[in-house]
């Protein structure tokens, strides 16, 4: 019997990736993200960055990733056996066939109401950008005024104010007293920042308080606060707890100090050390200049030793006999110049002598015009039998009436042009 026609004659067969499509498109479009409660088993850290794991309890388990983009938004480190919260949606991993949940948050379990606002907060500021470096003010390296926004009372503003005196005496401080605890601290929080920016005159904030539970710093991680000290434009440090303790308003402000005592030694320099640096830069500055000006002395004196100045005279007199030969070969350059232009003047003399009239008619040529109207005559047929003509000659003149004419042709008869016995004629 052929089985092969009798499937195919009664239903569709799918390959192993046409089934596993349909299961991750059942999976995935069927459900939402949610959040999964579990002991964390497996972790792996992979050197992509990206986290790899699984979610088990008393009678099964999930496997689990969380991409390297997402792990920055975790405040603590994911161990095995540690009891989580994990937010995310089921994929289905094709390659292997198999579902995990793509992690898109994960808080430790238990931790309660506070942490999820903490978590809920954080991720709607980060969003909207008020945590991009970008915003972030620069502290001044030496501030002369600090202001400091914390309770009067507390054992941190004694820290703070102590730390601050013995660094930098001279610095000017100015506490704000404010409510840091309980109803009402997070709007004292706001005004106080508030208030110090509308003042106007100090360098630099610090805003904090001791150390505490999650309830006691609470006032620390309220929106308005936040928002104060992200629209501040006086540089804020933030010194809220011990170093474990993170709120919004750390990642908020333009600096994070682990404790307000940090804070203080951060913000101020010690002012031995600025003594200090003072002193080696006056050393330097002395060794430099001591150096400069033992080079300057001893170029100095090599200038005084060089032959120039030991024999000054001598160097005058030979720029001046060599100023003389400059005068002397001049004088003859320009002897030789004028001598030339003028045997050229000469010579232009001679041809304009050639052509003036004068010389022309010396050599035995005439002028004649008619007595008329004065014009020259230069050709006999603009004459007339009987008409008065005037004839100049080199020395003298002559009036007379023209008897006959003879034209050009006639006249080339009796006196050819190439005739050389036309004076005779």
């Amino acid at each position: 019997m052929d089985f092969s026609q009798d499937i195919e004659s009664k239903q569709v067969v799918y390959s192993v990736a046409e089934i596993t499509q349909e299961i991750k498109i059942l999976l995935e479009s069927g459900i939402p993200a949610i959040w999964v409660q579990g002991e964390i088993s497996n972790f792996v850290h992979h050197s992509s960055g990206h986290n790899y794991f699984s979610l088990k309890d008393k009678e099964t388990q999930i496997s689990a990733v969380m991409w390297r983009s997402r792990n920055s938004s975790l405040f603590f480190t994911p161990k095995n056996g540690m009891k989580v919260l994990a937010f995310g949606a089921i994929r289905v991993y094709e390659k292997r066939g198999t579902y995990q949940l793509d992690v898109q948050k994960m808080i430790p379990a238990g931790i309660g109401e506070l942490q999820m606002a903490f978590e809920q907060l954080k991720q709607k500021l980060q969003e909207e950008g008020l945590f991009d470096p970008e915003f972030k003010k620069p502290i001044p390296e030496l501030p002369e005024k600090i202001g400091i926004v914390t309770s009067p009372t507390g054992a941190a503003v004694h820290d703070l104010i102590q730390v601050l005196q013995r660094r930098f005496p001279g610095v000017e401080i100015f506490l704000r007293p404010a409510k840091v605890q309980g109803e009402g601290a997070a709007q004292d929080i706001a005004c106080a920042i508030e208030e110090f920016n509308e003042f106007g005159q100090v360098d630099v904030l610090i805003v904090g308080r001791g150390g505490g539970s999650l309830e006691d710093l609470w006032a620390f991680n309220e929106e308005v606060v936040v928002r104060a000290i992200f629209a501040s434009t006086i540089p804020i440090i933030s010194a809220v707890g011990h170093e474990i303790d993170f709120t919004i308003s750390d990642f908020v402000a333009d600096l994070r100090a682990p404790t307000p005592s940090a804070a203080a030694e951060l913000v101020v320099p010690l002012a031995e050390d600025l003594l200090s640096l003072v002193k080696n830069l006056q050393k330097d500055s002395f060794v430099s200049v001591s150096r400069r000006l033992a080079e300057l002395r001893e170029r100095l004196e090599n200038l005084r030793l060089s032959y120039g100045f030991r024999r000054p005279v001598d160097l005058i007199l030979q720029h001046r006999q060599r100023l003389d030969e400059l005068v002397r070969v001049n004088q003859i350059t320009m002897s030789n110049k004028l001598s030339s232009l003028r045997t050229n003047l000469q010579q232009v003399n001679q041809r304009l002598s050639g052509l003036h009239p004068e010389s022309v008619l010396k050599r035995g040529y005439s002028l004649a015009w008619k007595n008329r109207d004065h014009h020259i005559i230069r050709d006999a047929a603009d004459l007339a039998v009987d008409e008065s003509v005037h004839i100049h000659f080199y020395r003298g003149g002559v009036d007379a009436q023209v008897v006959d004419v003879n034209p050009q042709e006639e006249f080339e008869k009796v006196y050819p042009r190439n005739s050389t016995n036309m004076d005779e004629k």
